[in-house]
């Protein structure tokens, strides 16, 4: 591939703004893409090469890239204002098709991003509780504040025995001390959370948890460990929060507070729910929710913006007038077991993870439950099979953490391509 206006582009980025990206999960190093345009489910870089991708914006794209009729609606709305520091009636709808969509919550506030979904919950939490300490499971990701970035990217030898994990900042610059009100623990590890909810349970004020370990290969949680979560946050007293920025409105209309029939007492949302446009949401119980505004405060200037509130409302609606996500978990289903097929035939040591709409694969290793066993696996191959399927055409992330996502614009055309692409690039990898 001829790289020229990659290459300068790059060298332009350089110049003003660190590793030449805008958040550090975009940067590849020397290899660091630029993009031109997406439609669908491809994508065309700056030098005009094509990609069938399954990157998907790190999840938000659920219908496909520059969805006709969630456009349409964001530049009709848009044309009366974009922003207001009032409300209005279509974030009104939008919070009223979430409720009506998701079991269990009952009251809701918008975010622009997880990130800052997560932290008010967090703050949310605390003031409902009275009390300081969080849990979270190693491997998880809840967003970029101080107070989850915990145990989260380290390598798994950082993070000591799983009997006593040492909590691990995920950057410089977050104080030491915050790290006393974090306990973690190794996902799926049901015993080390009976000991530490032992322990600490009446000291916790939420455990935190994502459904699936969704920055970390796509781990799913073992029969009855969320159930676990749930029954000991009710005998201790401490809000269980489902972190849903990923899996909310792409695995189940519902989310997996449905699909798995929990009932946890906060929910985060974002990515999929505004099909790329800056949209989040947090919410659940009224009586937890309605400390907001009493004491306690949630806000921001640009959380009813018009884009993001626009592109929620019409993505919504798509989703529940139309089989969005049956369609995305049959062609992905397809895919999964396409790829199982191939490494299998290759002879390679692998594990399949995650939901047919967002997977992963681990190789070298049968079985993962967390972070510790993934980091098992060879990550080094996984990357080679990658390099040799952007030569292909097929983009799936270039870290082995992150998943793959499927949209609505994924055609079984395009599965096949992939899968094409992908046996000739473990061929290559293994030559």
């Amino acid at each position: 591939m001829n790289k020229a206006k990659t290459i300068a582009l790059r060298e332009r980025a350089l110049a003003v703004t660190p590793l030449g990206v805008n958040s550090n999960f975009r940067y590849w190093g020397a290899e660091t893409p630029y993009v031109k345009k997406a439609k669908g489910c491809r994508l065309w870089d700056v030098d005009g090469d094509e990609f069938i991708e399954y990157r998907m914006a790190f999840g938000p794209i659920i219908l496909g890239h520059a969805y006709d009729e969630v456009d349409q609606k964001v530049i009709s709305e848009i044309k009366e204002g974009v922003l207001f520091a009032m409300t209005g009636e279509l974030e009104i709808e939008v919070e009223e098709m979430m409720i009506d969509m998701i079991p269990g919550l009952e009251s809701v506030r918008l975010a622009c991003s997880g990130t800052e979904a997560t932290m008010h919950a967090v703050r949310i939490a605390r003031a409902y509780t009275g009390r300081e300490l969080i849990l979270k499971f190693e491997g998880n990701y809840h967003g970029l504040n101080d107070h989850l970035l915990w145990s989260t990217y380290a390598p798994a030898e950082a993070y000591g025995n799983a009997r006593s994990p040492i909590a691990i900042a995920g950057s410089s610059g977050i104080p030491e001390s915050m790290g006393n009100l974090v306990v973690t623990l190794p996902f799926n590890d049901s015993e080390a959370f009976e000991r530490a909810m032992y322990v600490y349970g009446n000291s916790i004020a939420a455990v935190f948890t994502e459904p699936c370990q969704g920055n970390c290969g796509a781990m799913l949680p073992e029969p009855g460990f969320l159930e676990l979560v749930q029954s000991k946050c009710r005998e201790y007293g401490a809000l269980f929060i489902l972190d849903e920025v990923k899996t909310g409105f792409r695995i189940h209309n519902g989310g997996a507070r449905a699909y798995y029939k929990i009932k946890p007492d906060l929910m985060t949302y974002a990515k999929a729910m505004g099909n790329g446009y800056p949209i989040a949401a947090l919410g659940g119980r009224r009586d937890i929710m309605e400390i907001i505004g009493h004491g306690v405060s949630q806000g921001g200037t640009y959380t009813n913006n018009k884009p993001g509130v626009a592109g929620a409302w019409a993505t919504l609606k798509l989703l529940k007038e139309k089989p969005i996500l049956k369609t995305i978990e049959k062609r992905g289903k397809r895919l999964m077991q396409g790829l199982d097929e191939i490494l299998t035939e290759a002879g390679l040591v692998h594990c399949m993870n995650g939901y047919p709409a967002m997977f992963s694969y681990a190789l070298g290793i049968e079985r993962t439950r967390n972070q510790r066993d993934w980091n098992q696996s060879d990550k080094a191959l996984y990357l080679e099979i990658a390099a040799e399927m952007y030569k292909r055409g097929v983009m799936p992330d270039n870290d082995a953490r992150e998943p793959w996502f499927l949209s609505y614009s994924h055609q079984d055309a395009d599965i096949d391509k992939t899968l094409e692409a992908f046996r000739e690039s473990v061929k290559a990898v293994k030559k």
